[in-house]
């Protein structure tokens, strides 16, 4: 038999990937190395992650009841619960993508796939078998780095796998790394009553995002007792029969001695692209990366690349997904359009929560914009009022003369969800001044986005 697309890994846009071939009536097989379906955004990432981070939420209102007019005596934490939870969410999930590859007719064949070239795929595992196909869309993902010399040890050092298993509340943790994964893990332990320390080399904790952002993420980790030391060149770790220790050059220059139970290094993702044939191919690797056109292709036709392994797009599953329908639409011959860089948005977890899309201010005043900027603090929304939730702001960035949206970040309640509008909006190129008249609803947190819009000409009502 021979596919007319394979599909080799099973995270988001694999299987998306698969799903959209098997709607457009393409012959589809689906290739995961895993036992479960999913990737890592499912079964180690994205998911389990935000089912702790929910459960972060709630046990801070168990914790500070009284403003609600709630008397809760003695709550307590039931780790053990909440790590069953997280991994019935999983199941759920994977099931559910089980569900979908019979819905669609992709063939599901287990075990470590390897190009041949030529349209063929080795298969090692339970069944060895070497697949026929028309067609090749890698989705093999990626996987943690780790610090020279390091390697993963689910009792002391961690990465975003052994974390998510880890049988109890740390103490004291240590995290390496002020990304998304560090951060978001900072704000869950931080709930939880760990003791917690994030060292991150570069001057800011969530370096990708707006200025701005990342100062008030800082301030607000601050505040709520978490340490974060910016600047800060971690060495010399050292495993110890309980604990990890480890000094680091602070940004004053001074070194100082840390001691943690736990210390989670999070400081990126390499790509899963070693030992899986790509040499038997056309495809150019840059730095471990794959090279694609706007089309997902490779320099090979018929190979195409999505996800976190492709060179110069964001490690988000999202991107991930759209890839994938931009790849099957081209294999399909269906009208597609290419993804734009400018109109990713990102979303970060921690609490407050962040979402952004496009342009921060520094990068459109370097790009020669004339920027105009709009901001609205969350402080002056009725929503947060009643939310209690009053950290944070929405910033827009425009461009003086057309007023075209360039970039819009926010960070506050719910900043992951309300970033929606704001894609929307610059996805239709809605200038200012028709976000401007654009009615929002009264009372909600995305009046905010409203107001600051508004902003943009000083015109906001609330402040």
């Amino acid at each position: 038999m021979t596919y007319d697309v394979a599909v080799i890994g099973s995270g988001p846009g694999g299987y998306s990937a698969a799903v959209r071939a098997g709607q457009y009536g393409l012959k589809t097989a689906l290739i995961e190395r895993q036992p479960r379906l999913g990737g890592c955004c499912l079964l180690v990432g994205c998911i389990p992650t935000k089912a702790l981070l929910h459960t972060a939420d709630v046990w801070e209102h168990f914790k500070h009841p009284e403003a609600d007019g709630i008397e809760c005596k003695d709550p307590r934490l039931n780790y053990g619960r909440v790590l069953d939870r997280k991994n019935k969410i999983v199941t759920k999930n994977s099931k559910g993508i089980e569900f979908l590859m019979r819905k669609n007719k992709v063939d599901v064949i287990k075990g470590q796939a390897r190009l041949l070239g030529g349209g063929r795929i080795e298969v090692t595992g339970e069944e060895p078998q070497t697949v026929e196909t028309k067609n090749i869309i890698l989705a093999a993902g990626s996987e943690a780095r780790m610090l020279p010399g390091l390697e993963p040890d689910p009792n002391l050092i961690l990465t975003n796998v052994e974390i998510l298993d880890m049988p109890e509340i740390p103490r004291t943790i240590g995290i390496i790394g002020a990304g998304a994964v560090g951060v978001e893990f900072a704000s869950i332990f931080d709930r939880f009553g760990s003791q917690v320390t994030v060292l991150e080399m570069l001057p800011r904790v969530v370096p990708v995002e707006d200025e701005e952002v990342s100062k008030e993420l800082e301030r607000r980790f601050k505040k709520s007792g978490i340490r974060v030391e910016t600047g800060a060149k971690a060495g010399s770790i050292r495993k110890n029969t309980n604990s990890v220790s480890l000094s680091a050059t602070l940004s004053n220059g001074k070194t100082e001695e840390f001691e943690f139970d736990k210390l989670l290094v999070a400081v990126g993702r390499k790509p899963n692209t070693e030992n899986i044939g790509l040499e038997n191919t056309k495809a150019r690797i840059d730095r471990g990366f794959v090279i694609v056109d706007s089309y997902q292709r490779t320099d090979e036709p018929t190979l195409y690349a999505i996800g976190d392994l492709v060179a110069g797009t964001p490690q988000l599953a999202h991107v991930a997904t759209m890839q994938g329908m931009v790849a099957v639409g081209h294999i399909a011959g269906k009208p597609v359009r290419p993804i734009n860089r400018n109109r990713i948005p990102g979303a970060t977890y921690t609490d407050p929560g962040i979402g952004s899309v496009g342009l921060t201010e520094a990068q459109a005043q370097a790009q020669g914009f004339k920027v105009k900027v709009g901001k609205f603090p969350f402080a002056a929304n009725s929503k947060a009022t009643i939310l209690d939730s009053h950290e944070g702001f929405v910033k827009v960035i425009s461009d003086q003369q057309f007023g075209e949206i360039l970039g819009v970040h926010i960070i506050g309640p719910e900043a992951f969800e309300l970033v929606s509008e704001a894609v929307t909006a610059m996805e239709s190129e809605a200038t200012v001044d028709s976000m401007m008249s654009t009615i929002h609803a009264h009372p909600t947190l995305y009046e905010a986005l409203g107001e600051a819009f508004n902003n943009v000409h000083g015109l906001a009502i609330n402040i």
